[in-house]
């Protein structure tokens, strides 16, 4: 990434980045790595392949890719890891929303990354964009530390595609 567009990033998330909610995200463990720097690798690429496609909203889209994972480990302790699969959406979700004005995109954006395993569809590109990305950046987080939960994605992606289709 070039100087000008890093420059144009932080710019982006700027308020986000220095909200200190937002930033105990650091010490919360995720695909072995911190939500924060999950998040913010997300963000980048997002950021990056919106500029790529030309997506008039690159903006909105890179914000809500960083607010993608903004839920905290205590919200869903008392779950099973399959609800906190397809509940944690809606924690970011809200949790975003708390903080910052989300438009319907950036609010399809978070409750649709998961898709196709989560429960809700994306409904525009840029939410196609940062499933993608959120795929792609936990394939790449994930072999280093646990490679047994990425057979279990490819697994439950799988399952959810074959109920799907019936």
């Amino acid at each position: 990434m070039t100087k000008k567009l890093e420059e144009e990033f932080e710019t982006i998330i700027k308020d986000i980045n220095e909200n200190k909610i937002f930033r105990f995200l650091d010490s919360e463990v995720h695909h072995g790595v911190s939500r924060y720097s999950h998040s913010y690798r997300v963000a980048k690429g997002v950021y990056t392949l919106s500029k790529l496609l030309r997506f008039k909203s690159y903006k909105e889209a890179t914000r809500a890719a960083l607010l993608h994972d903004f839920y905290f480990n205590y919200q869903l302790e008392e779950k099973n890891n399959r609800i906190k699969f397809n509940e944690h959406p809606s924690f970011a979700c809200l949790n975003a929303n708390k903080y910052y004005e989300l438009n319907d995109m950036q609010k399809n954006m978070i409750e649709s990354h998961m898709f196709p395993c989560g429960n809700k569809i994306p409904k525009y590109k840029e939410s196609i964009c940062l499933t993608l990305v959120d795929k792609l950046v936990a394939l790449y987080e994930m072999p280093r530390y646990k490679i047994s939960l990425k057979l279990g994605i490819y697994l439950l992606f799988v399952i959810n595609m074959l109920t799907l289709q019936k």
